[in-house]
């Protein structure tokens, strides 16, 4: 997969500013029977990681809106190439009002597709482009999630070392591992993070041999930035510990599975398609996390240590209430120096930009 299909955008907080002052258009009602919605998807509803949880995603949509099969339509496999391209005009071409194209390498086809074909609505996931008229893009606060899900690592690992398997060095993998991080020593202040690249999304050799390389080194969790259960299926058969990521994974490693960070895409889907039945779609950019229910954190298993729910739940409050966020001060770095003052919090701008690692996590 294309290196930058997922990453959350540099320029994002500075896109979202700039749609602001765009000019906006109204589009009119569409009777729901009439309505017809399509996705690109860059992988197969079945890989158990990112496609997966999109279309679950759509389903839920679907189901709340009560949408019949033929009015949802959707591309599997797609590369982010011409072949993109070609998806999304097949999708116009059998009527879709709205067609959301859920990879970052697809945000310019569907830049350009969207200023030809006007009266149509398109939604880009994890992309920063926009026009201010018909075209809008979403990602999520994932981070937040991230950081509950260190707390569960923190609290079950035995060695002191967690093992990250991560796709690439972009921003937004390695702002997930510091917020994993941070989470992790905020119940275990001694406990180390080794991050592990495995230079790709979706491959399920490589991301195997990465988990068993951290195993290798000592590490009795393993956590991941990747579309495969491989990595949690590794720690199962070494008899320890895993966080998943994308879904629910506990069903591909019982034994082994803690939690995930979770997406619940149709806390966005569900209302951008019910704003097209309404006339009420507008081309603002999104941003969600815990408060818009985009992000989650599936339920804790068996596996985890005692007192790991009151310590996730008593987190998760602050980070709802608005008493705290990850990326809260002080923060150093790997380096010692200071990153994030006390009492200051980072901006959308800066955690979409990390190119730094917290206090406690290093590259293997």
């Amino acid at each position: 997969m294309n290196t930058l299909r997922k990453c959350a955008a540099v320029a994002l907080s500075l896109v979202m500013l700039l749609a602001t002052a765009a000019a906006t258009a109204e589009f009119a009602p569409v009777p729901k029977d009439e309505l017809k919605v399509g996705f690109v998807y860059i992988g197969d509803v079945s890989d158990k990681g990112y496609t997966y949880a999109h279309h679950q995603g759509t389903l839920a949509m679907q189901e709340a809106l009560g949408l019949s099969d033929e009015q949802v339509l959707y591309k599997t496999n797609v590369s982010e190439d011409a072949a993109c391209e070609s998806a999304i005009l097949e999708l116009i071409e059998q009527g879709c009002q709205i067609i959301f194209t859920t990879s970052f390498g697809f945000m310019d086809y569907t830049e350009a597709l969207a200023a030809e074909y006007p009266d149509i609505i398109f939604s880009h996931c994890s992309g920063y482009k926009s026009n201010g008229v018909n075209f809008n893009n979403y990602f999520g606060r994932i981070y937040q999630t991230r950081y509950l899900s260190g707390i569960a690592a923190g609290l079950k690992t035995q060695t002191g070392k967690i093992g990250y398997v991560g796709a690439f060095s972009l921003p937004e993998v390695n702002g997930g591992a510091n917020a994993f991080t941070l989470g992790v020593r905020s119940v275990n202040p001694e406990a180390e993070v080794l991050l592990q690249y495995t230079n790709t999304w979706y491959d399920p050799t490589t991301e195997r041999q990465a988990a068993e390389s951290l195993l290798d080194a000592g590490c009795d969790v393993i956590a991941q930035h990747q579309d495969t259960t491989m990595p949690q299926i590794a720690a199962q058969e070494r008899g320890v510990w895993g966080v998943g990521y994308n879904a629910d994974m506990t069903e591909d490693a019982p034994q082994a599975h803690l939690c995930a960070p979770i997406w619940n895409w149709g806390a966005y889907i569900t209302s951008a398609v019910q704003s097209v039945i309404d006339g009420t779609w507008t081309p603002d950019n999104i941003f969600w996390g815990m408060n818009e229910d985009l992000v989650g954190l599936s339920p804790l298993t068996e596996n985890n240590a005692p007192g790991a729910q009151e310590a996730i739940d008593a987190a998760a409050a602050k980070i709802l209430a608005g008493e705290f966020d990850v990326f809260d001060g002080e923060i150093r770095d790997n380096e010692g120096s200071v990153r994030v003052e006390a009492g200051q919090r980072l901006t959308d701008a800066e955690i979409t930009s990390i190119d730094w690692y917290v206090e406690g996590l290093s590259v293997k």
